[in-house]
């Protein structure tokens, strides 16, 4: 951790610092988890080791549970199963996600004490729990999980006082780090990493994080100076300021005194109206928006039933409402611009797709900073959707965007970097035989997608991006 120092400050506490000069892309640390677990629901479809997805795992023969990609995931994690794998067997089922994290981190206390690990900054015993700020809700879920831990821990372990378990129950609560899948578009696990914890929230970060072959990288999103306090957003920024603040008091019991909140930085622009002589009038501004919240939760119904033309159908009326009132960077359009333009994708509906998601990305380069994660991904899948309407120069631009914007965030040995990097050399190669001829550019193409089209995005879900931190809201 030579790139990195701890610092105490007023107000904040503890947070780190670059000691050195970065730029835009340097990997400011790496770190491993120093315990992890699958989610509940993905157990049977993620690899405990390594959290790739895949369609064949093989199953632990003992405990019946865990499940690997092959022997080696399987012998990497042996050191962390071992003692998981007798106490599933012997309490003949499997506990929640909370508690199988709480007895890793135990457990590994329990082999090489609860002072500071090599390569970590902080110890377990020092992470913030955050108990005397929970409510009443959030306390009695936890005396759940730390009653139903006691039942799962054995006897045979190290035992532990019940402040102490409660302890890291409050901490996994408070630091729990999201993990994503290999292409990092699916949240598959939680896992808790010391020095992240480390890093203070600001609206407008400095850096990003990213899970990449087993580790988060803690990754510059441009120049930072040497002394400079390194930052991440908690939450995304996509939402007013007011609504962040409520956000982050709720879930991370603290008050957000960033400039961008304080000030109300770029609010103007999530609120924004159409200008000049057909501004429309306050009550109308007032109309359209409580009608597009109406609108969104009629999709949302509409979404978990799988009624998707459905949705096609809500979206394309409250756009009607919403163009002659709203600007492209309000934010009730945008959360319309980019359901329509994914479940258009589903169906297969491209061009239109296409239109709800050049409009999309304009609007999102008006809000969010020049590199973020959430961006290039938003870009990334416009080109994508482009490319299948047959826009062939719009699709690569936007590529070729998204790819110069990943490269930053997530680093050119990201599975996603990659995967885009292949979809840029194909389209810059298209994009030659269209400029060239665009007959038989066109002719090319009816016969290529007869045979292997792009991949048509999965099913719309309502899940959320992952985010960062697992605390649940």
């Amino acid at each position: 951790m030579e790139n990195i120092e701890v610092f105490t400050s007023e107000g904040k506490g503890r947070g780190l610092k670059s000691v050195r000069e970065v730029w835009a892309g340097d990997v400011i640390f790496a770190e491993p988890a120093y315990a992890a677990v699958v989610f509940d629901n993905l157990t049977h479809t993620v690899c405990h080791s390594c959290f790739k997805r895949q369609e064949k795992l093989q199953r632990c023969g003992q405990c019946k549970f865990a499940h690997y990609c092959d022997r080696t995931c399987q012998k990497d994690s042996w050191v962390n199963h071992k003692h998981e794998c007798a106490a599933i067997k012997k309490l003949c089922k499997t506990p929640n996600e909370n508690i199988r994290l709480a007895a890793r981190i135990m457990w590994r206390i329990e082999r090489e004490g609860s002072g500071l690990t090599e390569g970590c900054l902080v110890s377990v015993d020092d992470l913030q729990n955050h108990l005397e700020d929970f409510e009443t809700e959030e306390k009695n879920g936890l005396m759940d999980d730390v009653q139903s831990f006691l039942d799962y821990w054995p006897s045979t372990s190290k035992q532990f006082g019940m402040q102490y378990v409660s302890h890291i129950f409050g901490l996994i609560s408070c630091n729990g780090f999201t993990l994503s899948d290999q292409r990092g578009l699916q949240a598959v696990g939680v896992g808790i990493f010391p020095n992240l914890c480390l890093v203070n929230h600001n609206c407008w970060p400095n850096c990003t994080v990213i899970f990449n072959n087993g580790k988060i990288e803690l990754r510059a999103l441009g120049k930072i100076n040497k002394g400079e306090e390194l930052s991440v957003s908690y939450v995304d920024f996509l939402n007013l300021s007011e609504e962040r603040k409520k956000q982050l008091k709720k879930q991370y019991y603290f008050d957000c005194t960033c400039e961008y909140c304080t000030k109300g930085t770029k609010d103007d622009l999530l609120l924004g109206v159409i200008d000049g002589e057909d501004k429309p009038t306050e009550d109308v501004v007032k109309e359209v928006i409580q009608y597009s919240k109406n609108t969104l939760e009629k999709i949302d119904k509409a979404r978990a039933e799988g009624s998707y033309h459905q949705v096609v159908k809500l979206c394309r009326e409250c756009l009607k409402r919403q163009e002659p009132v709203l600007a492209d960077s309000n934010i009730y359009m945008l959360q319309i611009l980019s359901i329509n333009s994914e479940v258009l994708s589903y169906l297969q509906m491209f061009e239109e797709a296409a239109e709800n998601a050049k409009k999309m990305v304009d609007g999102y380069l008006k809000i969010y900073h020049p590199n973020n994660a959430q961006l290039g991904m938003a870009i990334m899948r416009a080109g994508v959707t482009h490319w299948h309407a047959g826009l062939i120069e719009v699709g690569h631009g936007m590529i070729c965007k998204a790819f110069a914007i990943l490269l930053i965030t997530h680093g050119p040995s990201h599975p996603i970097t990659k995967d885009l990097e292949a979809m840029r050399g194909q389209t810059e190669m298209e994009l030659r035989m269209f400029r060239e001829n665009e007959y038989v550019y066109y002719k090319m193409r009816e016969a290529a997608l007869s045979n292997k089209p792009f991949q048509v995005m999965e099913e719309p879900a309502n899940e959320a991006p992952p985010a960062i931190f697992n605390k649940k809201p």
